[in-house]
């Protein structure tokens, strides 16, 4: 929200510097993200001074210029070579004095003009930037003081500019009067001297005639309803103040008609519409839904399909407005507007905001109506619109303001207890300064009940109606504490907390240590939103379109429901960074996935599943180097991460039940699961083309998913116990075996262990061999085996043995033959 110091001054009366006003507006809740100094000219004319022409002389070597002795207030006179032709003895001008900068980049030199030296420049309206006359040179007042600034001479504004970042419950704020209102309370409460400044609408009236009706089809959406008719206006453009005011804020002026609607939607935060009477068909304004399928083009000469939940305001033939979001092409104010029906409305927020995403348009009229204006200004704020029509456009009020207002809007009522109200600021503030903060934030007080000391104990009150966020006695407390002062309450001498032990491992820090594992091993943490696009889960049989939590009132196609998994936003990540020259990247993310049962009425929470998950990605080529070459990305090298992050916390990745990863997202992977429980504990492999043609990746991408409670779950079973180191040494065999397709290394490593469980060590794989002279159906591992005796040295006899335990095994079990 942009707010202007000098506009916010009209209002309210203070001596406050705009810093000043910055610093009491953060400390508020109005938290200001930056003040700038804007001049009304840039640069404001520093440098520029009032001079006096003492003398004039023709140039000697020139037809037009002329030799000037200015008297600039200093005790000699200063030359300057003009080459005006009204340049005149007598006159006072304008002096742009060595150094000035005039435009962006002119500056203003010592130079010798046709050999005689010249000490500055005269300046026309249009070297000034404060007109657009270049005929000659400015010539002032003959009162006019030498030396005296340009700026002042002028009365030139400097303004502030101040953008506050508003919260989507401040809405009240949205307005130069909202800000206004909340700084009025914190300088009243502070005794700081001010004063509050509403523009009076009394001098409204309506005028005789008949006004153009309005019908209402649509009361749950249009609770309440203005409609003004001013006939003989003239449209032109905005005097210089009007003008000056929005384009402070960065509004672009119109006309005059337009530039009021939104001026009195930056003064009181409250949309107002104005229709060219002459384009109402029919005479008559009606307020509906639209009819499904319904074309309409909007200002922007867009034409937009209509929903049958969009609420229109039309004609007796066709729609002229969407409701609260754009205006129509066809109805909108122009320079031929004689006659004009002016709109003041509140709209229901939910209405708005939907209309307001579903057709993608974003104005300020949607940003405050989809968040809740205050219902109760619409007819203040129509009258005022309609005082300024008349004010600077002529015309006059015909007929009565027509009203639709069937069921009153009445102010919360809240229920206060004050010593609970301070037992939640946590400090003994008083009831008098209670009492105060809500009089100056315009609360009523309906009714006071008092202690036995007679001071008031409870009450009752009346929010303000443009307070949207504020229903409970909380919210109130909110309000009390942030006019008070957030700082002003004291952290107490001594805080008393209670200390619940935490079950080992403690899950936090376990998954802060895998966080650590994979950044050490250059993995790039990132995050993504919970809201995702329903699209990705169409055709997925891993993850259903039907268990998908749908968003309700979602704020686009692309974010309409909660995640299943965070494989897709992780390949948004991908996505995004190649297309930004990034090919190569390790990631991992950790956040919560969702799921529906579809099975279930959806009533309940637990027709709802939720965990949390680890996903990493892995894509592209290692860097080349002077001595190593580049090396490209695979699903072993994911794999070989994968079993070190296990290891890392006491699992086997080989004691886990494997299976084939789900093939309408993986091309090749595996999925690991619980022994026994069927619980799925990770999936993990290199990720299909077809998934990746969907987000325009054309190169590999490797990428796995870890559930989080499974995996704590398996590392809570993990034992740590310690042990003297080995004495004696290790042996190491290795085997080339001949296997069928079907068997696995981890088949293979299982048997190995179980049968010399006591003494091998370690059991790893460094060769697979398929190709020239392997039969058909066959491949080749070569292994090798760790053994060692931690109570004496192995001979080459217990080793033979054990090797030959081992081949037998593998005969016997696998099929398996020494090559």
């Amino acid at each position: 929200m942009t707010i202007s110091y000098n506009w916010l001054k009209d209002y309210l009366q203070c001596d406050l510097t705009p810093e000043q006003v910055a610093e009491a507006l953060t400390s508020i809740g109005l938290e200001v993200d930056s003040l700038e100094q804007v001049e009304a000219i840039p640069g404001g004319l520093a440098g520029v001074i009032v001079a006096e022409v003492v003398e004039c002389v023709e140039h000697p070597d020139s037809d037009h210029l002329h030799i000037t002795q200015l008297n600039t207030g200093a005790p000699e006179l200063l030359q300057v070579v003009c080459g005006a032709p009204n340049v005149a003895a007598g006159q006072k001008v304008l002096l742009a004095t060595i150094g000035t900068v005039l435009g962006e980049d002119f500056k203003i030199k010592k130079s010798k003009i046709r050999g005689v030296e010249s000490n500055g420049m005269i300046c026309a309206e249009d070297e000034l930037g404060i007109g657009n006359s270049h005929d000659g040179i400015m010539v002032l007042d003959p009162a006019a003081v030498p030396g005296t600034p340009a700026k002042e001479y002028l009365h030139l504004e400097t303004n502030a500019v101040i953008e506050i970042g508003l919260t989507a419950n401040r809405v009240d704020a949205a307005s130069h009067i909202g800000v206004a209102r909340d700084l009025y309370a914190y300088l009243r409460l502070n005794n700081i001297p001010c004063e509050l400044n509403i523009p009076d609408v009394s001098a409204f009236a309506e005028g005789e005639g008949e006004a153009i009706p309005l019908t209402v089809l649509a009361p749950e959406a249009a609770p309440r309803y203005t409609g003004t008719t001013i006939k003989g206006v003239k449209v032109a453009p905005s005097p210089e103040w009007l003008q000056k005011k929005l384009l402070s804020i960065g509004l672009r002026p119109i006309n005059n008609v337009v530039d009021i609607t939104n001026f009195v939607l930056m003064e009181v935060g409250q949309p107002l519409h104005a229709f060219d009477a002459s384009k109402i068909i029919g005479g008559k304004v009606v307020v509906r839904k639209a009819v499904e399928g319904e074309k309409f083009v909007t200002l922007d000469g867009v034409e937009r399909t209509l929903s049958a939940n969009d609420l229109m305001i039309a004609n007796t033939e066709k729609s002229m407005c969407l409701a609260g979001v754009f205006g129509g092409e066809e109805s909108g104010v122009t320079d031929s507007t004689v006659d004009v029906f002016l709109e003041g409305a509140y709209f229901n927020p939910v209405s708005i905001r939907k209309s307001s995403k579903r057709h993608g348009l974003k104005t300020d009229a949607s940003f405050r109506y989809e968040r809740g204006c205050d219902p109760l200004v619409t007819e203040w704020a129509a009258k005022r619109a309609a005082l300024l029509i008349q004010e600077l456009a002529g015309g006059k009020v015909v007929g009565k303001m027509q009203k639709f207002y069937p069921e009153e809007i009445k102010r919360k009522e809240i229920e206060l207890d004050y010593a609970r109200i301070e037992n939640f600021i946590g400090k003994k503030i008083g009831w008098k300064t209670i009492e105060d903060i809500l009089v100056y934030l315009n609360y009523n007080f309906v009714e006071r009940t008092y202690d036995a000391q007679g001071n008031p104990a409870t009450a009752k009150v009346e929010a303000p109606s443009y307070m949207i966020d504020v229903y409970r006695e909380c919210d109130v407390v909110e309000e009390i504490l942030r006019i008070y002062g957030y700082n002003n309450v004291e952290l107490p001498r001594s805080m008393k907390i209670s200390v619940n032990p935490t079950a080992k491992p403690e899950p936090e820090a376990v998954r802060n240590a895998i966080s650590d594992f994979l950044a050490a091993n250059g993995f790039v943490e990132t995050m993504n939103n919970s809201l995702t696009k329903g699209d990705y889960y169409a055709k997925s049989s891993t993850w259903p379109e039907a268990k998908c939590v749908r968003i309700v009132n979602p704020l686009s196609s692309d974010l309409n429901v909660m995640r299943q998994t965070l494989l897709f936003g992780g390949l948004e990540v991908v996505a995004y960074n190649i297309n930004h020259q990034i090919n190569t990247m390790r990631t991992f993310e950790y956040g919560s996935v969702y799921a529906f049962d579809p099975e279930t009425d959806g009533k309940t929470i637990a027709c709802y599943e939720e965990h949390q998950c680890f996903a990493l990605f892995m894509t592209g080529s290692s860097e080349k180097s002077w001595r190593i070459e580049a090396q490209k990305g695979s699903y072993y090298q994911l794999k070989g991460y994968m079993e070190l992050l296990l290891r890392r916390f006491g699992a086997d990745i080989y004691s886990l039940e494997a299976e084939a990863a789900p093939a309408d997202f993986f091309s090749e992977g595996v999925a690991y699961s619980l022994p026994g429980r069927g619980k799925r504990l990770a999936t993990m492999g290199t990720v299909a083309p077809a998934v990746l043609k969907r987000f325009g990746i054309k190169q590999p991408v490797f990428a796995a998913e870890i559930n989080w409670q499974v995996l704590f779950e398996l590392i809570k079973r993990d034992k740590i116990k310690y042990k003297e180191l080995p004495k004696f040494p290790e042996v190491r065999r290795d085997l080339a075996l001949l296997l069928d397709e079907s068997v696995t290394y981890a088949d293979l490593r299982k048997s190995a262990l179980k049968v010399g469980k006591k003494l091998i060590k370690n059991v790893g794989l460094f060769d697979v061999y398929r190709g020239d002279k392997i039969p058909a159906g066959k491949k080749q591992y070569a292994m090798s085996f760790v053994l060692q005796d931690p109570e004496k040295t192995l001979t080459d006899a217990d080793v033979d043995r054990i090797m030959s335990k081992l081949l037998a095994t593998f005969t016997n079990e696998w099929g398996a033959t020494l090559r």
